[in-house]
């Protein structure tokens, strides 16, 4: 493991190097093992790369399609509320 001091000029930076990190950890405890490792002992290819950012990028496209589907929900509630409370 080593060790970097990183000066960040910008918090929205700092806190997605952060989450990077914390991920990195969950998938080494996870997985026991970095993706440095995985990658120099042949245990994944290329393809088998490829096949993970598809699947990963799958699932964010569903994320999004939850997430856009909250919203609506929650921009209907807000509109159905104003409504109630200009008819009182």
């Amino acid at each position: 493991m080593t060790e970097q001091t990183i000066k960040f000029r910008d918090p929205v930076v700092k806190n997605v190097v952060n989450k990077f990190v914390k991920r990195s950890d969950v998938g080494f405890e996870k997985y026991g093992q970095t993706l440095d490792t995985e990658r120099t002992t042949g245990m994944k290819n290329l393809v088998g790369y490829l096949e993970d950012v598809q699947e990963e990028l799958m699932d964010a496209i569903l994320y999004i399609q939850a997430a856009r589907e909250e919203l609506r929900d929650l921009s209907e509630e807000a509109l159905i509320k104003k409504f109630d409370e200009e008819e009182i």
